[in-house]
């Protein structure tokens, strides 16, 4: 048997009996996750452990490359998990998390063997835009750095895509919900956050800030138009 797969002996034996009254209180009044998580499925990133969540704490969805394609009537998974969090749980915090050496982001940077994976090719094209802002903001960059700029404003351009799904701007606007970019740096151990104000990542530090890509504060477009009537 694989090794990894054997591993499910020890949960009922060892993992849930410690965490039994946990558990029992999950079962008993359902679950009330604190954030909604959308990763990269790659193995190295594990959402629960890099925020150190309890069973019950972080509703996930992990897909390649952290993509969320901009809404529309179609259905798809990531837009189906994303408004039973905003509109059935009531989640406030969306966070969106990229990280080094992304095997989506080299794909897009290098698009050689694509035409095997068919429909990898047809999901990475909702990361066009970080793809293009690379292209003609970086032109330098090359290698390493271009598959980790490209990464980074990936993370940017998912969050806008977020942005156009209805359940997500009608929190956003209410002021009940905040949207964080996050990029988890494997080799360094670090996470750095989007700061909606400079458009710049920073490191995560308990001294600093919490940087925050979109607040949770009422923006309210037409209540312009409603002052300059009066």
């Amino acid at each position: 048997m694989n090794e990894l797969i054997g591993r499910v002996f020890s949960f009922e034996k060892s993992v849930f009996p410690d965490s039994s009254d946990l558990y029992s209180k999950l079962a008993t009044h359902g679950q009330s996750p604190k954030a909604l998580m959308i990763s990269c499925a790659d193995s190295r990133v594990v959402p629960e452990l890099i925020m150190q969540a309890q069973p019950g704490d972080l509703f996930v969805c992990r897909n390649a490359g952290n993509i969320v394609p901009p809404f529309a009537t179609q259905n798809g998974g990531v837009s189906s998990t994303v408004e039973y969090a905003v509109a059935a749980l009531g989640v406030r915090d969306i966070i969106v998390c990229g990280h080094s050496d992304c095997g989506a982001m080299k794909a897009l940077s290098n698009p050689v063997g694509l035409d095997k994976m068919p429909n990898v090719a047809a999901w990475l094209r909702h990361s066009t835009a970080a793809q293009h802002v690379v292209d003609t903001c970086y032109p330098h960059l090359e290698d390493h750095e271009r598959v980790r700029a490209i990464s980074l404003e990936n993370v940017v351009a998912q969050l806008a895509h977020l942005r156009t799904h209805p359940s997500v701007a009608g929190a956003i606007a209410r002021g009940e919900m905040a949207l964080h970019g996050w990029f988890v740096d494997i080799h360094a151990g670090q996470i750095l956050g989007l700061d909606g104000e400079t458009g710049r990542f920073t490191p995560l530090r308990d001294d600093r800030p919490l940087p925050v890509a979109v607040s949770s504060s009422p923006r309210m477009a037409a209540d312009f138009f409603v002052e300059a009537a009066e």
